[in-house]
């Protein structure tokens, strides 16, 4: 089947298909190997790419800029002390402005809200690096870190420790339904993701179960992943956070649960060691994660390859 995603917004894995997220991800393989082989590209030459930054970030800033780069387009970093996103001018004017001068724009911050009125009003294609709620490009990474190490998705069962209503588990979520991956979420009770977006899933065709007992959700993973236990703008929650995650910290005896030798390890990064998972872990042969990480460039690259270039 032919994919063309030109013109196409990256706000949510929600609005893609899997024939379309398979596009996406072997598109970024052949990136990958090219880059590898010292093989540059120009599909973005001429191209000017605005990258605005509510929230700080080390992946995601460096994988639009490296992806940019490699690929000849020009981006340009815009911190919330640069322009005025949502102060002293409205969402929907700065899209305007900025739809003006740029090619595409880059969105990391809090609101889903504020991605959507960028797309919807700026007339060029927007891409969602972070919101409070989703957090598409990293589930990308993730997806050509798991068909790195099994050879397909489908099939694969994909457990999560930790908080899970934060974006990173409502991303995988939505990401795992679209591609037919088993996913367990385990978490307190007080911490369960929200009812809505998990019927949603699972009415497109999800395999998703909320486990509360991490011995009885870990048997048969293919992956085990988790995020730090306090997001950012909670920090003021840590102490209690900390207190109710720490019997959901991923740790050895974990893996020594699974039944699986080949189960591997992945976080979205940065990770605090010693909190939702130990150093053991973090730097085991298993551990994906700086695989994971470089992967952020280049499935990065194929979205805006896919969606802007030539």
């Amino acid at each position: 089947m032919s994919v063309n995603l030109r013109g196409r917004n990256f706000l949510s894995l929600m609005d893609f298909t899997r024939d379309e997220i398979n596009y996406l991800l072997d598109l970024a393989s052949d990136l990958k190997s090219k880059k590898r082989a010292g093989i540059r590209g120009n599909t973005l030459a001429g191209k000017n790419i605005a990258l605005l930054f509510e929230k700080a970030s080390t992946r995601t800033r460096c994988a639009f800029t490296v992806a940019c780069n490699d690929e000849g387009a020009f981006p340009e970093f815009l911190s919330k002390n640069d322009i005025h996103l949502g102060a002293k001018e409205d969402v929907k004017d700065t899209a305007r402005v900025l739809g003006r001068m740029f090619d595409g724009i880059e969105f990391r911050g809090f609101k889903q809200e504020t991605v959507e009125t960028l797309a919807k009003y700026s007339g060029v294609p927007v891409w969602n690096g972070l919101t409070d709620t989703d957090h598409p490009t990293q589930v990308l990474a993730d997806f050509l870190t798991l068909r790195e190490n099994f050879g397909k998705l489908q099939g694969l069962k994909l457990v999560y420790f930790g908080d899970g209503r934060n974006n990173m588990s409502n991303a995988l979520m939505i990401g795992c339904a679209k591609m037919g991956i088993e996913y367990i979420i385990c978490c307190p009770a007080e911490l369960k993701p929200e009812k809505k977006l998990m019927d949603l899933c699972i009415s497109i065709g999800g395999n998703i179960k909320i486990i509360n007992d991490p011995v009885q959700a870990v048997i048969g993973a293919d992956a085990i992943y988790t995020d730090v236990w306090v997001s950012m703008g909670e920090e003021n929650l840590k102490e209690e956070r900390y207190k109710l995650l720490a019997p959901w910290q991923v740790n050895k005896n974990l893996f020594n649960l699974t039944g699986k030798s080949s189960t591997i390890f992945l976080h979205c990064l940065p990770a605090v060691k010693g909190a939702e998972v130990t150093e053991e872990v973090f730097e085991a042969g298993y551990s994906k994660v700086f695989d994971e990480a470089e992967n952020r460039m280049h499935t990065i690259k194929a979205v805006m390859v896919a969606t802007l270039g030539a």
